[in-house]
């Protein structure tokens, strides 16, 4: 996965709580099992009408918000079922981070895990960086991963907590299995010791 180090965007809102993991990614679209090729479906339901045009009424569809890379969102965002395409959804349409007073526990681990950045703030923060991507012209934000800050260069400086562990993981560009491998060495050398470790079992048809 790509790197997460520091990340400056513009923003989009999706003024909305507990949105879940069916409508950031329909069922329909689960059939593969690749990470690629999932933009188009995000948000498929409410994007488009049954014609399969945009809805003008879908806040992610206003020209302000074309281009979008960081999503401002309500609270308990990805709850629902644990579906991994959700993080692949979001990261085909171009998010590199989302934002929001809370997240469903396993949406958060999906989403580390495949390089899409949860960025938990306060409440009252989320308010005043929605009320101001709200007014579409522009609202654009910097987000720190080596810092663990978010600002915008208009007052707003907010801190965020990541485990450390996920935060390794972004900085180096590296999933979880990749950061395994990166232990390789200790690993065999673990593996080639460890029998010295363990209990012996004695064959007892031989004593």
């Amino acid at each position: 996965m790509d790197a997460f180090t520091l990340h400056e965007g513009l923003c989009a809102a999706l003024s909305l709580d507990d949105v879940d993991t069916d409508q950031i990614i329909p069922k329909q679209f689960l059939k593969r099992t690749e990470r690629d090729g999932y933009g188009d479906s995000c948000f498929f339901d409410w994007r488009y009408d049954q014609s399969g045009q945009p809805r003008p009424d879908f806040e992610l569809n206003h020209p302000a918000y074309r281009g979008a890379s960081v999503l401002l969102t309500g609270r308990n965002f990805g709850c629902g079922s644990s579906r991994e395409h959700a993080a692949w959804a979001l990261s085909g349409y171009g998010f590199r981070a989302v934002l929001a007073a809370s997240f469903a526990d396993i949406f958060t681990t999906n989403a580390l895990a495949n390089g899409l950045l949860p960025v938990r703030l306060s409440e009252a923060t989320m308010e005043t960086l929605l009320k101001r991507t709200r007014r579409r012209d522009g609202y654009r934000l910097t987000i720190d991963l080596t810092l663990q800050q978010v600002s915008d260069g208009s007052g707003v400086v907010a801190g965020f907590d990541i485990e450390p562990f996920w935060r390794d993981c972004l900085l180096s560009g590296r999933d979880p299995i990749a950061m395994a491998l990166s232990q390789e060495a200790a690993i065999r050398a673990f593996e080639e010791t460890r029998s010295e470790l363990l209990p012996v079992t004695l064959d007892q048809h031989r004593l």
